[in-house]
């Protein structure tokens, strides 16, 4: 099941989208966190159903939204998860992101509000002159994890949606951590949807890929995470717990601005198109 949160007429509201992708059906919960934590598999696809009956919403008359447009929690990042990624982040600034251990490099990312599918990415030229972009599957927790075994870790996952973790690469390099670089208000496109984790075969080899202005950029395969997304719940809920709707996006592989000699930084009225099989496209231009 695909899962929207939309506007229509105002309001917004949270539904499934059907299955030829043209329309949504409203699902009865007050937001996508509240579905979350309230709706079984079962509860959606009988919620689905008697939508289904009533008629569906035409997905032209309503606006989409971000599938979660207010986490409760910061977004918890994965850093050079990729190995070529890693590399080419070396290769840019070794000071900043040569790693000394195998250890998994985590940090938090601050969201406002998320962007939505179709949105803008705010250019913040005051701030920054070096604006990049991350293709990334991030994973979405149905229940409450904590001291969770590996094993048992899929059991703990709700769905999977794309998101863009949009960097100021001078504040993130000029400081000893990320969170101010990479935190700056839209800098969190998220979409078009979450994918029930029924739909994606577990753990997820999902093609992913971006592009600026149709220019082929990242091209890998979500296979290819160093630390998996069941070694990244179980350690991270060693101690801490993580509430159902947090958002862990898991790493993006290489091909980012910053990897290119010289860097492909974004510019006003680039559009970066971020893709993920099986999830959607998520599209933004910088302005």
């Amino acid at each position: 099941m695909k899962l929207v949160t939309y506007r229509l007429s105002g309001a917004e509201y949270v539904g499934a989208l059907t299955a030829d992708g043209k329309g949504v059906l409203p699902l009865p919960a007050a937001d996508m966190n509240t579905l979350i934590e309230t709706m079984t598999p079962a509860d959606l696809r009988s919620a689905a159903a008697a939508a289904e009956r009533g008629g569906a919403v035409p997905l032209s008359d309503v606006e989409l939204l971000a599938p979660i447009p207010r986490p409760r929690q910061d977004v918890v990042c994965l850093g050079m998860n990729y190995r070529d990624h890693a590399e080419e982040s070396a290769r840019y600034s070794a000071d900043a992101f040569t790693k000394s251990s195998t250890a998994a490099v985590y940090f938090s990312k601050r969201v406002s509000e998320a962007g939505k599918p179709d949105g803008v990415i705010p250019r913040h030229a005051g701030l920054t002159d070096r604006l990049d972009y991350e293709a990334e599957l991030a994973v979405v927790l149905g229940k409450a994890a904590r001291d969770v075994k590996a094993a048992d870790a899929a059991d703990c996952i709700f769905g999977y949606t794309v998101l863009n973790d949009v960097s100021a690469r001078n504040l993130q390099t000029e400081h000893n951590q990320w969170y101010f670089g990479k935190s700056l208000d839209g800098f969190t496109p998220m979409g078009p949807c979450i994918v029930t984790e029924d739909e994606v075969p577990y753990p997820p080899a999902l093609s992913i890929s971006s592009t600026v202005n149709g220019e082929l950029r990242q091209n890998s395969n979500t296979k290819y995470l160093l630390h998996s997304i069941s070694e990244i719940i179980a350690e991270l809920s060693q101690g801490m717990t993580l509430l159902a709707g947090t958002i862990i996006a898991t790493g993006t592989p290489a091909g980012v601005g910053m990897g290119f000699n010289p860097p492909k930084f974004l510019k006003s009225g680039d559009i970066v198109t971020c893709e993920i099989e099986k999830i959607g496209r998520l599209t933004n231009m910088v302005k």
